[in-house]
Protein backbone atom coordinates (compact mmCIF):
# COMPACT_ATOMS: atom_id res chain seq x y z
CA UNK A 1 0.00 0.00 0.00
CA UNK A 2 2.87 2.39 0.83
CA UNK A 3 4.55 1.61 -2.51
CA UNK A 4 1.34 2.32 -4.39
CA UNK A 5 0.95 5.63 -2.58
CA UNK A 6 4.48 6.70 -3.48
CA UNK A 7 3.90 5.78 -7.12
CA UNK A 8 0.59 7.61 -7.15
CA UNK A 9 2.12 10.77 -5.72
CA UNK A 10 4.96 10.67 -8.23
CA UNK A 11 2.43 10.36 -11.04
CA UNK A 12 0.16 13.09 -9.74
CA UNK A 13 3.03 15.56 -9.53
CA UNK A 14 4.85 14.93 -12.76
CA UNK A 15 4.28 18.54 -13.87
CA UNK A 16 5.00 19.75 -10.33
CA UNK A 17 2.47 22.47 -9.70
CA UNK A 18 3.91 23.19 -6.25
CA UNK A 19 7.38 24.76 -5.95
CA UNK A 20 9.91 22.52 -4.23
CA UNK A 21 11.12 25.06 -1.65
CA UNK A 22 13.25 22.64 0.30
CA UNK A 23 15.27 21.31 -2.63
CA UNK A 24 15.74 24.71 -4.30
CA UNK A 25 16.64 26.62 -1.15
CA UNK A 26 19.99 28.37 -0.92
CA UNK A 27 21.07 25.88 1.72
CA UNK A 28 21.22 23.00 -0.76
CA UNK A 29 23.60 24.88 -3.04
CA UNK A 30 25.98 26.10 -0.37
CA UNK A 31 27.92 22.86 0.10
CA UNK A 32 29.34 20.14 -2.08
CA UNK A 33 27.83 17.43 0.09
CA UNK A 34 24.29 18.74 -0.27
CA UNK A 35 24.61 19.42 -3.99
CA UNK A 36 26.00 15.96 -4.67
CA UNK A 37 23.28 14.40 -2.55
CA UNK A 38 20.76 16.11 -4.82
CA UNK A 39 22.55 14.74 -7.91
CA UNK A 40 22.51 11.23 -6.47
CA UNK A 41 18.79 11.64 -5.89
CA UNK A 42 18.41 12.29 -9.63
CA UNK A 43 20.34 9.08 -10.26
CA UNK A 44 17.86 7.22 -8.04
CA UNK A 45 15.24 7.55 -10.78
CA UNK A 46 17.26 5.30 -13.06
CA UNK A 47 14.86 2.39 -12.87
CA UNK A 48 16.36 -0.81 -11.55
CA UNK A 49 14.52 -3.63 -9.86
CA UNK A 50 15.40 -6.78 -7.99
CA UNK A 51 14.73 -8.58 -11.26
CA UNK A 52 10.97 -8.40 -10.95
CA UNK A 53 10.43 -5.79 -13.63
CA UNK A 54 7.89 -6.97 -16.22
CA UNK A 55 10.35 -6.78 -19.13
CA UNK A 56 13.09 -8.80 -17.43
CA UNK A 57 10.81 -11.30 -15.70
CA UNK A 58 7.46 -12.63 -16.79
CA UNK A 59 6.17 -10.57 -19.73
CA UNK A 60 7.91 -12.41 -22.56
CA UNK A 61 8.16 -16.07 -23.48
CA UNK A 62 11.45 -16.65 -21.67
CA UNK A 63 10.16 -16.53 -18.09
CA UNK A 64 7.29 -16.59 -15.65
CA UNK A 65 6.75 -15.50 -12.06
CA UNK A 66 5.28 -18.33 -10.03
CA UNK A 67 2.77 -16.35 -7.91
CA UNK A 68 -0.49 -16.07 -9.90
CA UNK A 69 -1.55 -12.75 -8.34
CA UNK A 70 1.56 -10.66 -9.09
CA UNK A 71 1.19 -7.75 -11.51
CA UNK A 72 3.02 -9.29 -14.44
CA UNK A 73 0.81 -12.39 -14.26
CA UNK A 74 -2.22 -10.11 -14.37
CA UNK A 75 -0.77 -8.35 -17.42
CA UNK A 76 -0.18 -11.53 -19.42
CA UNK A 77 -3.72 -12.63 -18.52
CA UNK A 78 -5.09 -9.37 -19.95
CA UNK A 79 -6.28 -8.10 -16.57
CA UNK A 80 -5.11 -4.49 -16.77
CA UNK A 81 -6.39 -1.09 -17.85
CA UNK A 82 -5.60 2.65 -17.61
CA UNK A 83 -6.82 2.41 -14.02
CA UNK A 84 -4.14 -0.15 -13.17
CA UNK A 85 -0.84 0.87 -11.61
CA UNK A 86 1.16 -2.01 -13.04
CA UNK A 87 4.78 -0.92 -13.49
CA UNK A 88 3.63 2.66 -13.96
CA UNK A 89 6.79 4.70 -14.45
CA UNK A 90 5.40 7.78 -16.20
CA UNK A 91 5.29 9.99 -13.12
CA UNK A 92 8.57 8.77 -11.64
CA UNK A 93 10.51 9.52 -14.81
CA UNK A 94 9.06 13.03 -14.96
CA UNK A 95 10.07 13.55 -11.35
CA UNK A 96 13.62 12.62 -12.33
CA UNK A 97 13.44 14.94 -15.33
CA UNK A 98 12.28 17.86 -13.21
CA UNK A 99 15.01 17.31 -10.64
CA UNK A 100 17.63 17.15 -13.40
CA UNK A 101 16.56 20.65 -14.45
CA UNK A 102 16.63 21.91 -10.87
CA UNK A 103 20.16 20.60 -10.42
CA UNK A 104 21.41 21.99 -13.72
CA UNK A 105 19.89 25.39 -12.99
CA UNK A 106 21.43 25.64 -9.51
CA UNK A 107 24.80 23.87 -9.52
CA UNK A 108 26.61 27.07 -10.54
CA UNK A 109 25.45 28.64 -7.28
CA UNK A 110 27.71 26.30 -5.32
CA UNK A 111 30.89 28.20 -4.36
CA UNK A 112 33.89 27.27 -6.49
CA UNK A 113 35.77 26.49 -3.30
CA UNK A 114 33.30 23.64 -2.80
CA UNK A 115 32.93 22.44 -6.40
CA UNK A 116 35.29 23.67 -9.12
CA UNK A 117 34.19 24.74 -12.59
CA UNK A 118 35.44 21.57 -14.26
CA UNK A 119 33.44 19.34 -11.94
CA UNK A 120 30.35 21.51 -12.39
CA UNK A 121 30.60 21.01 -16.15
CA UNK A 122 30.86 17.24 -15.60
CA UNK A 123 27.87 17.19 -13.27
CA UNK A 124 25.76 19.14 -15.75
CA UNK A 125 26.67 16.59 -18.41
CA UNK A 126 25.61 13.77 -16.12
CA UNK A 127 22.22 15.36 -15.50
CA UNK A 128 21.69 15.86 -19.25
CA UNK A 129 22.48 12.21 -19.81
CA UNK A 130 20.06 11.22 -17.06
CA UNK A 131 17.34 13.42 -18.53
CA UNK A 132 17.87 11.77 -21.91
CA UNK A 133 17.81 8.35 -20.25
CA UNK A 134 14.48 9.08 -18.58
CA UNK A 135 13.02 10.28 -21.87
CA UNK A 136 14.35 7.17 -23.63
CA UNK A 137 12.66 4.95 -21.07
CA UNK A 138 9.40 6.87 -21.46
CA UNK A 139 9.59 6.44 -25.23
CA UNK A 140 10.27 2.72 -24.89
CA UNK A 141 7.34 2.03 -22.57
CA UNK A 142 4.72 4.60 -23.59
CA UNK A 143 5.71 5.97 -26.97
CA UNK A 144 5.74 9.75 -27.64
CA UNK A 145 6.19 11.76 -24.46
CA UNK A 146 5.49 15.28 -23.28
CA UNK A 147 8.68 17.17 -24.08
CA UNK A 148 9.68 19.49 -21.26
CA UNK A 149 12.73 21.71 -21.73
CA UNK A 150 12.74 23.32 -18.30
CA UNK A 151 11.06 23.38 -14.91
CA UNK A 152 7.34 24.01 -15.35
CA UNK A 153 6.14 27.12 -13.54
CA UNK A 154 3.37 26.80 -10.96
CA UNK A 155 1.46 29.41 -12.96
CA UNK A 156 1.58 27.50 -16.23
CA UNK A 157 -1.52 25.99 -17.78
CA UNK A 158 -0.91 22.29 -17.44
CA UNK A 159 -3.45 21.50 -20.14
CA UNK A 160 -1.12 22.95 -22.78
CA UNK A 161 1.40 20.15 -22.79
CA UNK A 162 0.53 17.68 -25.56
CA UNK A 163 2.73 14.79 -26.57
CA UNK A 164 5.58 15.46 -28.98
CA UNK A 165 5.74 13.40 -32.17
CA UNK A 166 7.85 10.24 -32.18
CA UNK A 167 10.42 11.85 -34.46
CA UNK A 168 10.65 14.91 -32.19
CA UNK A 169 11.18 12.63 -29.21
CA UNK A 170 14.00 10.77 -30.95
CA UNK A 171 15.66 14.03 -31.99
CA UNK A 172 15.45 15.46 -28.47
CA UNK A 173 17.01 12.38 -26.86
CA UNK A 174 19.81 12.49 -29.43
CA UNK A 175 20.35 16.19 -28.73
CA UNK A 176 20.64 15.58 -25.01
CA UNK A 177 23.06 12.73 -25.54
CA UNK A 178 25.24 14.74 -27.93
CA UNK A 179 25.47 17.65 -25.49
CA UNK A 180 26.21 15.33 -22.57
CA UNK A 181 28.83 13.36 -24.51
CA UNK A 182 30.84 16.49 -25.26
CA UNK A 183 31.62 16.92 -21.56
CA UNK A 184 31.98 13.30 -20.47
CA UNK A 185 35.12 11.13 -20.69
CA UNK A 186 35.46 7.93 -22.67
CA UNK A 187 36.51 6.15 -19.48
CA UNK A 188 36.63 6.97 -15.77
CA UNK A 189 40.06 6.78 -14.20
CA UNK A 190 38.83 6.51 -10.60
CA UNK A 191 36.81 3.54 -9.39
CA UNK A 192 34.66 5.95 -7.36
CA UNK A 193 33.12 7.10 -10.65
CA UNK A 194 32.01 3.64 -11.74
CA UNK A 195 28.32 3.80 -12.59
CA UNK A 196 28.46 7.33 -13.95
CA UNK A 197 27.76 7.71 -17.68
CA UNK A 198 30.57 8.13 -20.20
CA UNK A 199 30.78 9.27 -23.78
CA UNK A 200 30.14 5.66 -24.75
CA UNK A 201 27.01 5.54 -22.59
CA UNK A 202 25.62 8.49 -24.54
CA UNK A 203 26.43 6.90 -27.90
CA UNK A 204 24.93 3.60 -26.74
CA UNK A 205 21.62 5.24 -25.83
CA UNK A 206 21.55 6.87 -29.27
CA UNK A 207 22.10 3.42 -30.80
CA UNK A 208 19.28 1.92 -28.77
CA UNK A 209 16.91 4.74 -29.74
CA UNK A 210 17.87 4.43 -33.41
CA UNK A 211 17.17 0.68 -33.42
CA UNK A 212 13.83 1.35 -31.76
CA UNK A 213 12.99 3.92 -34.45
CA UNK A 214 14.01 1.58 -37.30
CA UNK A 215 12.00 -1.40 -36.08
CA UNK A 216 8.45 -2.19 -37.27
CA UNK A 217 6.70 -0.84 -34.16
CA UNK A 218 7.61 2.75 -35.10
CA UNK A 219 8.65 2.48 -38.73
CA UNK A 220 5.42 2.74 -40.74
CA UNK A 221 3.24 0.69 -38.37
CA UNK A 222 -0.30 0.82 -39.87
CA UNK A 223 -1.83 0.30 -36.42
CA UNK A 224 -0.61 3.79 -35.51
CA UNK A 225 -2.04 5.52 -38.60
CA UNK A 226 -4.69 7.27 -36.50
CA UNK A 227 -2.49 7.90 -33.47
CA UNK A 228 -2.56 11.68 -33.21
CA UNK A 229 -2.87 14.62 -30.86
CA UNK A 230 -6.17 16.38 -30.40
CA UNK A 231 -5.19 18.95 -33.05
CA UNK A 232 -4.68 16.17 -35.59
CA UNK A 233 -0.87 16.08 -35.44
CA UNK A 234 0.27 12.51 -36.26
CA UNK A 235 2.36 11.11 -33.44
CA UNK A 236 3.84 8.13 -35.31
CA UNK A 237 5.72 7.92 -38.64
CA UNK A 238 3.19 6.96 -41.29
CA UNK A 239 5.48 5.38 -43.89
CA UNK A 240 8.31 2.85 -43.74
CA UNK A 241 11.84 4.19 -44.18
CA UNK A 242 14.59 1.63 -44.79
CA UNK A 243 17.22 4.31 -44.26
CA UNK A 244 16.46 4.20 -40.53
CA UNK A 245 18.18 0.82 -40.38
CA UNK A 246 21.35 2.45 -41.71
CA UNK A 247 21.04 5.18 -39.07
CA UNK A 248 20.74 2.47 -36.42
CA UNK A 249 23.72 0.51 -37.75
CA UNK A 250 25.87 3.65 -37.92
CA UNK A 251 24.89 4.58 -34.36
CA UNK A 252 25.89 1.16 -33.02
CA UNK A 253 29.11 1.20 -35.05
CA UNK A 254 30.00 4.53 -33.45
CA UNK A 255 30.05 2.78 -30.06
CA UNK A 256 32.19 -0.03 -31.45
CA UNK A 257 34.61 2.39 -33.10
CA UNK A 258 35.30 4.16 -29.82
CA UNK A 259 37.60 1.23 -29.11
CA UNK A 260 36.78 1.38 -25.40
CA UNK A 261 34.65 -1.75 -24.97
CA UNK A 262 35.35 -5.45 -25.36
CA UNK A 263 33.52 -8.67 -24.67
CA UNK A 264 34.48 -9.94 -21.22
CA UNK A 265 36.41 -13.20 -21.28
CA UNK A 266 37.56 -15.55 -18.54
CA UNK A 267 39.30 -18.92 -18.33
CA UNK A 268 36.72 -20.71 -20.47
CA UNK A 269 33.46 -19.93 -22.29
CA UNK A 270 31.31 -20.92 -19.32
CA UNK A 271 33.08 -18.59 -16.90
CA UNK A 272 33.13 -15.87 -19.54
CA UNK A 273 29.37 -15.80 -20.01
CA UNK A 274 28.71 -16.28 -16.29
CA UNK A 275 31.18 -13.87 -14.74
CA UNK A 276 30.50 -10.94 -17.03
CA UNK A 277 27.60 -10.20 -14.66
CA UNK A 278 29.61 -10.75 -11.50
CA UNK A 279 32.80 -8.81 -12.26
CA UNK A 280 32.46 -5.17 -11.31
CA UNK A 281 32.98 -2.63 -14.06
CA UNK A 282 34.56 -4.98 -16.56
CA UNK A 283 35.33 -3.92 -20.12
CA UNK A 284 31.91 -4.99 -21.41
CA UNK A 285 29.84 -2.70 -19.18
CA UNK A 286 28.71 0.51 -20.88
CA UNK A 287 26.24 1.76 -18.28
CA UNK A 288 25.31 0.23 -14.94
CA UNK A 289 23.86 0.93 -11.52
CA UNK A 290 26.51 0.13 -8.95
CA UNK A 291 24.31 0.95 -5.96
CA UNK A 292 21.72 -1.77 -5.86
CA UNK A 293 21.20 -4.85 -3.75
CA UNK A 294 21.01 -8.17 -5.63
CA UNK A 295 19.48 -9.95 -2.64
CA UNK A 296 15.90 -9.83 -3.92
CA UNK A 297 16.88 -11.11 -7.35
CA UNK A 298 18.91 -14.01 -5.98
CA UNK A 299 16.29 -14.91 -3.38
CA UNK A 300 13.49 -14.98 -5.95
CA UNK A 301 15.57 -16.81 -8.57
CA UNK A 302 16.87 -19.49 -6.23
CA UNK A 303 15.01 -22.75 -5.62
CA UNK A 304 13.37 -23.60 -2.34
CA UNK A 305 13.92 -24.19 0.50
CA UNK A 306 16.77 -21.64 0.47
CA UNK A 307 15.12 -19.38 -2.10
CA UNK A 308 11.60 -18.46 -3.16
CA UNK A 309 11.52 -20.51 -6.40
CA UNK A 310 9.76 -17.48 -7.86
CA UNK A 311 11.55 -16.43 -11.08
CA UNK A 312 11.09 -19.33 -13.46
CA UNK A 313 12.68 -19.92 -16.84
CA UNK A 314 10.39 -21.52 -19.42
CA UNK A 315 10.79 -24.41 -21.78
CA UNK A 316 10.65 -21.85 -24.60
CA UNK A 317 14.02 -20.37 -23.63
CA UNK A 318 15.50 -23.78 -22.83
CA UNK A 319 14.73 -24.87 -26.39
CA UNK A 320 16.29 -21.70 -27.82
CA UNK A 321 19.81 -22.45 -26.59
CA UNK A 322 22.16 -24.05 -29.10
CA UNK A 323 23.90 -27.37 -28.80
CA UNK A 324 27.63 -27.17 -28.08
CA UNK A 325 28.30 -27.65 -31.79
CA UNK A 326 26.53 -24.36 -32.51
CA UNK A 327 23.41 -25.90 -34.04
CA UNK A 328 19.77 -25.46 -33.02
CA UNK A 329 18.05 -28.40 -31.38
CA UNK A 330 15.70 -28.87 -34.37
CA UNK A 331 18.68 -29.30 -36.70
CA UNK A 332 19.04 -33.01 -37.62
CA UNK A 333 22.83 -32.60 -37.44
CA UNK A 334 22.77 -31.16 -33.91
CA UNK A 335 22.86 -34.48 -32.07
CA UNK A 336 20.02 -33.37 -29.79
CA UNK A 337 18.06 -36.06 -27.96
CA UNK A 338 14.91 -35.14 -26.07
CA UNK A 339 14.24 -38.34 -24.17
CA UNK A 340 16.12 -40.74 -21.97
CA UNK A 341 18.84 -40.32 -19.39
CA UNK A 342 22.42 -39.51 -20.30
CA UNK A 343 24.85 -42.40 -19.94
CA UNK A 344 27.93 -40.20 -19.48
CA UNK A 345 29.14 -36.83 -18.30
CA UNK A 346 29.58 -33.96 -20.70
CA UNK A 347 32.97 -33.33 -22.26
CA UNK A 348 33.46 -30.13 -20.20
CA UNK A 349 33.21 -29.71 -16.43
CA UNK A 350 30.36 -27.21 -16.72
CA UNK A 351 28.17 -29.48 -18.83
CA UNK A 352 25.64 -32.15 -17.86
CA UNK A 353 26.29 -35.12 -15.60
CA UNK A 354 25.58 -38.77 -16.16
CA UNK A 355 21.99 -39.61 -15.23
CA UNK A 356 20.57 -36.23 -16.16
CA UNK A 357 17.92 -36.01 -18.87
CA UNK A 358 19.27 -36.01 -22.43
CA UNK A 359 17.44 -32.77 -23.19
CA UNK A 360 20.11 -31.03 -21.13
CA UNK A 361 23.10 -32.89 -22.58
CA UNK A 362 25.74 -31.28 -24.79
CA UNK A 363 24.20 -27.84 -24.77
CA UNK A 364 26.14 -24.60 -25.18
CA UNK A 365 27.84 -22.94 -22.17
CA UNK A 366 25.23 -20.19 -21.85
CA UNK A 367 22.54 -22.76 -21.14
CA UNK A 368 24.44 -24.11 -18.13
CA UNK A 369 25.27 -20.58 -16.93
CA UNK A 370 21.76 -19.12 -17.26
CA UNK A 371 19.21 -21.85 -16.46
CA UNK A 372 18.88 -24.14 -13.42
CA UNK A 373 17.25 -27.44 -14.36
CA UNK A 374 16.22 -30.59 -12.50
CA UNK A 375 19.26 -32.40 -11.10
CA UNK A 376 21.70 -29.52 -11.65
CA UNK A 377 23.58 -28.52 -8.45
CA UNK A 378 22.47 -25.31 -6.75
CA UNK A 379 25.16 -22.68 -7.43
CA UNK A 380 24.82 -20.35 -4.45
CA UNK A 381 25.31 -23.02 -1.79
CA UNK A 382 29.05 -23.06 -1.02
CA UNK A 383 29.50 -25.80 1.59
CA UNK A 384 28.46 -29.44 1.65
CA UNK A 385 26.03 -28.65 4.44
CA UNK A 386 24.55 -25.81 2.41
CA UNK A 387 24.15 -28.05 -0.61
CA UNK A 388 22.50 -30.82 1.43
CA UNK A 389 20.02 -28.23 2.73
CA UNK A 390 18.40 -28.27 -0.71
CA UNK A 391 18.23 -32.08 -0.86
CA UNK A 392 15.73 -34.62 0.42
CA UNK A 393 17.06 -37.20 2.87
CA UNK A 394 17.80 -39.77 0.19
CA UNK A 395 19.65 -37.26 -1.98
CA UNK A 396 21.99 -35.72 0.59
CA UNK A 397 25.23 -36.59 -1.20
CA UNK A 398 26.91 -33.19 -0.93
CA UNK A 399 26.15 -32.13 -4.51
CA UNK A 400 23.00 -30.11 -3.86
CA UNK A 401 21.10 -31.30 -6.93
CA UNK A 402 17.96 -29.21 -7.26
CA UNK A 403 14.73 -31.21 -6.95
CA UNK A 404 12.10 -29.76 -9.30
CA UNK A 405 10.23 -33.07 -9.61
CA UNK A 406 6.81 -33.18 -7.94
CA UNK A 407 7.75 -34.51 -4.49
CA UNK A 408 11.15 -32.78 -4.36
CA UNK A 409 12.17 -29.96 -2.05
CA UNK A 410 11.74 -27.51 -4.94
CA UNK A 411 8.85 -29.32 -6.62
CA UNK A 412 5.22 -28.46 -7.26
CA UNK A 413 4.01 -30.15 -4.09
CA UNK A 414 6.23 -27.82 -2.04
CA UNK A 415 5.19 -24.83 -4.20
CA UNK A 416 1.52 -25.32 -3.27
CA UNK A 417 -0.71 -22.82 -5.08
CA UNK A 418 2.21 -21.26 -6.98
CA UNK A 419 2.80 -22.34 -10.57
CA UNK A 420 6.36 -23.41 -11.33
CA UNK A 421 7.88 -24.44 -14.66
CA UNK A 422 10.55 -26.90 -13.61
CA UNK A 423 13.32 -24.32 -14.08
CA UNK A 424 14.63 -21.23 -12.34
CA UNK A 425 16.78 -18.38 -13.62
CA UNK A 426 20.50 -18.87 -12.97
CA UNK A 427 21.87 -15.86 -14.85
CA UNK A 428 23.52 -13.41 -12.46
CA UNK A 429 23.50 -15.83 -9.53
CA UNK A 430 26.73 -15.50 -7.58
CA UNK A 431 28.61 -18.64 -6.48
CA UNK A 432 30.05 -16.54 -3.65
CA UNK A 433 26.55 -16.16 -2.21
CA UNK A 434 24.96 -18.38 0.41
CA UNK A 435 21.27 -17.90 -0.29
CA UNK A 436 20.23 -20.25 2.49
CA UNK A 437 21.61 -17.70 4.98
CA UNK A 438 20.62 -14.66 2.88
CA UNK A 439 24.26 -13.77 2.26
CA UNK A 440 24.46 -12.43 -1.28
CA UNK A 441 27.61 -11.39 -3.13
CA UNK A 442 27.79 -7.96 -4.73
CA UNK A 443 27.45 -7.37 -8.45
CA UNK A 444 26.55 -4.35 -10.57
CA UNK A 445 23.16 -3.99 -12.25
CA UNK A 446 24.13 -3.80 -15.93
CA UNK A 447 21.85 -1.56 -17.99
CA UNK A 448 23.77 -1.63 -21.30
CA UNK A 449 26.58 -3.96 -22.24
CA UNK A 450 28.75 -4.28 -25.31
CA UNK A 451 27.37 -7.59 -26.57
CA UNK A 452 23.95 -5.97 -27.02
CA UNK A 453 25.53 -3.19 -29.10
CA UNK A 454 27.23 -5.78 -31.31
CA UNK A 455 23.88 -7.49 -31.85
CA UNK A 456 22.18 -4.14 -32.47
CA UNK A 457 24.75 -3.44 -35.16
CA UNK A 458 24.43 -6.74 -37.03
CA UNK A 459 20.63 -6.69 -36.81
CA UNK A 460 20.37 -3.22 -38.32
CA UNK A 461 23.10 -3.88 -40.89
CA UNK A 462 21.35 -7.04 -42.07
CA UNK A 463 18.16 -5.11 -42.80
CA UNK A 464 19.68 -2.68 -45.30
CA UNK A 465 22.89 -4.42 -46.48
CA UNK A 466 22.60 -8.18 -45.83
CA UNK A 467 25.78 -9.00 -47.75
CA UNK A 468 27.99 -6.77 -45.58
CA UNK A 469 30.86 -8.86 -44.11
CA UNK A 470 30.58 -7.11 -40.73
CA UNK A 471 27.41 -9.10 -40.04
CA UNK A 472 29.35 -12.35 -39.82
CA UNK A 473 32.35 -10.74 -38.13
CA UNK A 474 30.50 -9.18 -35.21
CA UNK A 475 27.88 -11.91 -34.82
CA UNK A 476 30.71 -14.40 -34.54
CA UNK A 477 32.37 -12.34 -31.81
CA UNK A 478 29.36 -13.02 -29.59
CA UNK A 479 29.18 -16.68 -30.60
CA UNK A 480 32.91 -17.25 -30.13
CA UNK A 481 32.89 -15.84 -26.60
CA UNK A 482 30.14 -18.39 -25.86
CA UNK A 483 32.31 -21.21 -27.24
CA UNK A 484 30.36 -21.67 -30.49
CA UNK A 485 31.69 -21.99 -34.04
CA UNK A 486 31.11 -19.21 -36.57
CA UNK A 487 27.70 -18.88 -38.18
CA UNK A 488 29.24 -19.47 -41.62
CA UNK A 489 30.54 -22.86 -40.45
CA UNK A 490 27.22 -24.26 -39.28
CA UNK A 491 24.72 -22.31 -41.39
CA UNK A 492 26.51 -21.03 -44.51
CA UNK A 493 23.21 -20.59 -46.37
CA UNK A 494 22.36 -17.72 -43.98
CA UNK A 495 25.18 -15.55 -45.31
CA UNK A 496 23.68 -12.79 -47.46
CA UNK A 497 20.14 -14.12 -46.89
CA UNK A 498 18.35 -11.29 -45.06
CA UNK A 499 15.37 -13.32 -43.82
CA UNK A 500 17.34 -16.35 -42.69
CA UNK A 501 20.10 -14.30 -41.10
CA UNK A 502 17.48 -12.26 -39.26
CA UNK A 503 16.22 -15.47 -37.64
CA UNK A 504 19.69 -16.36 -36.38
CA UNK A 505 20.40 -12.83 -35.17
CA UNK A 506 17.14 -12.68 -33.22
CA UNK A 507 17.84 -16.12 -31.79
CA UNK A 508 21.28 -14.95 -30.73
CA UNK A 509 19.66 -12.00 -28.95
CA UNK A 510 17.18 -14.35 -27.30
CA UNK A 511 19.97 -16.49 -25.85
CA UNK A 512 22.74 -13.99 -25.18
CA UNK A 513 20.50 -11.36 -23.59
CA UNK A 514 17.94 -13.58 -21.87
CA UNK A 515 16.45 -12.28 -18.59
CA UNK A 516 17.90 -8.80 -19.23
CA UNK A 517 14.64 -7.32 -20.63
CA UNK A 518 15.92 -7.48 -24.21
CA UNK A 519 13.68 -10.37 -25.25
CA UNK A 520 10.54 -8.48 -24.28
CA UNK A 521 11.66 -5.26 -25.96
CA UNK A 522 12.86 -7.07 -29.10
CA UNK A 523 9.51 -8.83 -29.50
CA UNK A 524 7.72 -5.52 -28.93
CA UNK A 525 9.69 -3.41 -31.41
CA UNK A 526 9.56 -6.25 -33.94
CA UNK A 527 5.77 -6.63 -33.48
CA UNK A 528 6.31 -10.29 -32.61
CA UNK A 529 5.15 -10.48 -29.00
CA UNK A 530 1.58 -11.16 -30.06
CA UNK A 531 2.50 -14.15 -32.21
CA UNK A 532 0.98 -17.42 -30.97
CA UNK A 533 4.41 -19.06 -30.66
CA UNK A 534 5.44 -16.33 -28.23
CA UNK A 535 2.22 -16.43 -26.20
CA UNK A 536 2.04 -20.20 -25.74
CA UNK A 537 4.38 -20.95 -22.86
CA UNK A 538 5.77 -24.42 -22.14
CA UNK A 539 7.17 -26.03 -19.01
CA UNK A 540 8.10 -29.41 -17.69
CA UNK A 541 5.28 -31.62 -16.42
CA UNK A 542 5.74 -30.49 -12.83
CA UNK A 543 2.41 -32.00 -11.75
CA UNK A 544 3.38 -35.52 -12.76
CA UNK A 545 3.52 -37.43 -9.46
CA UNK A 546 6.87 -39.19 -9.23
CA UNK A 547 5.56 -41.35 -6.32
CA UNK A 548 8.96 -41.30 -4.73
CA UNK A 549 10.96 -42.04 -7.88
CA UNK A 550 12.59 -38.61 -7.72
CA UNK A 551 15.16 -37.81 -10.41
CA UNK A 552 14.44 -41.05 -12.27
CA UNK A 553 10.80 -40.14 -12.94
CA UNK A 554 10.60 -39.74 -16.73
CA UNK A 555 7.10 -38.26 -16.62
CA UNK A 556 8.48 -34.98 -15.27
CA UNK A 557 10.31 -34.32 -18.53
CA UNK A 558 7.25 -34.16 -20.77
CA UNK A 559 6.90 -30.74 -22.38
CA UNK A 560 3.61 -29.31 -21.16
CA UNK A 561 1.61 -26.22 -22.08
CA UNK A 562 2.05 -23.95 -19.06
CA UNK A 563 0.10 -20.90 -20.24
CA UNK A 564 -1.82 -19.64 -23.23
CA UNK A 565 -1.37 -15.96 -22.55
CA UNK A 566 -3.78 -13.22 -23.52
CA UNK A 567 -2.79 -10.74 -26.20
CA UNK A 568 -4.19 -7.55 -27.69
CA UNK A 569 -2.11 -5.35 -30.01
CA UNK A 570 -2.78 -2.34 -27.79
CA UNK A 571 -0.37 -4.00 -25.34
CA UNK A 572 2.61 -3.05 -27.50
CA UNK A 573 2.40 0.24 -25.56
CA UNK A 574 1.53 0.66 -21.91
CA UNK A 575 -1.47 2.82 -21.06
CA UNK A 576 -1.15 6.26 -19.50
CA UNK A 577 -2.95 6.35 -16.17
CA UNK A 578 -6.47 7.73 -16.38
CA UNK A 579 -5.72 10.18 -13.57
CA UNK A 580 -2.88 11.72 -15.60
CA UNK A 581 -5.16 12.09 -18.63
CA UNK A 582 -7.69 13.91 -16.47
CA UNK A 583 -5.01 16.16 -15.00
CA UNK A 584 -3.53 17.12 -18.37
CA UNK A 585 -6.42 17.20 -20.83
CA UNK A 586 -4.11 17.79 -23.81
CA UNK A 587 -2.71 14.26 -23.36
CA UNK A 588 -4.09 11.57 -25.65
CA UNK A 589 -4.24 7.92 -24.62
CA UNK A 590 -2.25 5.22 -26.39
CA UNK A 591 -4.15 3.38 -29.16
CA UNK A 592 -6.64 0.78 -27.97
CA UNK A 593 -6.59 1.82 -24.33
Amino acid sequence: MICLLVIALASCNYLDQEPDNLLTSDMIWETRANAEAYLYNVYSYVHTTDGGDYASMGASDESSVCIPTVNVRQMVAGNWSPQSWYFYNWGAYYSGIRKSFVFENNIDNVPNAEIGEELKVQYKAETRFLRGWFYWKLLQQYGPFVKLTGVVSQNDDFNQYPRATFEECVAYINELMDVAASDLPEEWAATSNYGRPTKGSCLAVKAKVALWAASPLWNGNPNFSNFQNQDGTPLAPISYDEEKWKVAADAAKAVIDLGVYELYTDENPYLSVRNVFLTNWNEEIIFSNNNWSPWGYEKCSSPSPGGYNMYNATQNIVDAFYMNNGRTIDDPESGYEETGFSASDGQNAWEHSSGQWNMYANREPRFYAYVLYNGRPVLNAPSVDDKNYFSSEGNKDGTGRVEFYYSGNSGQRAAGSNNITGYTVLKGINPASNIRNDNVGYRPYILIRFSSILLDYVEALNEYNPSHPDIVTYLNMVRARAGLPGIEEVYPNAIGNKDLMREYILRERQVELCFESDRYHTLVRRLLLGETENQRIYSMNVNSNDEGAGFSHAGFYEKTVFQNRYWDDKMYLHPIQQSDLERNTSLVQNPGW
